[in-house]
């Protein structure tokens, strides 16, 4: 049997219990000072006014030192590589010149004297896909369609394998050819004849002859150029109406590959011999 301050003692300590759970539940979390610092988990990313120049990665848990991640701005660029130029010159024969052709490629007799002659410098595309600067000579009244023809070619991204004087092979036209050598005045007549040659006027030039050959029946020359009779699409190699023939035809040049027999891929001349 319970007696009754027991009974009342009980009651009071029941409601206090309760009070005290009732005013634990009610209370109001307390405001957050603006100074303190969020859990470590919490995202408090706030865009800032003006680019940084990097962004730092931190671990939330300790650990390593943070990575610095250059931002796109800080990054450096590599320079872009200059966009090769044609560049072209002519002039009169340099006495450096004269002395390199005299008794080689021009000697007394010769249709042309050396002051109708021109020395031209010329860039042109290589096979290896670089550029290189080259030199001819020709004839002082085709010296500037020249320029513009190589102007072209350049611009076609044709390569030409070598772009000297005959006169580095001893004025030989054959020793000339075997070296794949674009040129153009030599002092010579045609072969096998005694007539004079166009090239003995500074009026014609022969391109890549090693891809684009002389031909008639089974002699090809150079005969390096052998491969090339059935004119496959190659780099160097010239085809009827391509950027190289119409480069030429729009200077008034013709082409020796559109002769009936023989044919002289190789050639280009201003009276079409």
């Amino acid at each position: 049997m319970t007696r009754p301050a027991d009974h009342r003692t009980a009651a009071l300590a029941a409601a206090l219990v309760l009070v005290s759970t009732t005013c634990v539940a009610c209370t109001p979390p307390a405001a957050t000072s603006p100074n303190r610092a969020a859990p470590s988990w919490t995202s408090q990313t706030t865009p800032p006014s003006t680019p940084a120049p990097s962004t730092t990665i931190a671990s939330s848990t300790g650990g390593p030192s943070p990575t610095v991640v250059p931002s796109p701005a800080s990054i450096p660029t590599p320079n872009p590589e200059p966009v090769p130029a044609f560049e072209a010159t002519v002039s009169a024969l340099p006495p450096d010149v004269i002395n390199r052709m005299t008794g080689v490629s021009w000697r007394d007799g010769c249709p042309v004297p050396l002051s109708d002659l021109r020395y031209l410098t010329l860039t042109h595309r290589t096979f290896e896909g670089g550029t290189a600067q080259g030199e001819l000579v020709a004839h002082t009244e085709v010296a500037d369609s020249l320029v513009e023809v190589f102007r072209d070619l350049f611009d076609a991204h044709y390569p030409i394998r070598s772009l000297r004087l005959v006169d580095d092979f001893g004025g030989s036209d054959d020793a000339s050819m075997a070296a794949d050598n674009t040129s153009a005045f030599n002092c010579r007549p045609v072969a096998g004849s005694t007539r004079w040659s166009e090239h003995a006027y500074g009026r014609a030039i022969d391109v890549n002859p090693v891809e684009n050959p002389w031909v008639r029946g089974d002699t090809v020359e150079p005969p390096a150029g052998r491969p090339y009779v059935r004119r496959p699409a190659e780099p160097g190699v010239i085809l009827p109406d391509d950027a190289v023939v119409r480069a030429f035809q729009a200077a008034g040049w013709l082409w020796g590959g559109s002769w009936e027999s023989p044919k002289d891929y190789q050639h280009f001349s201003t009276t079409g011999r």
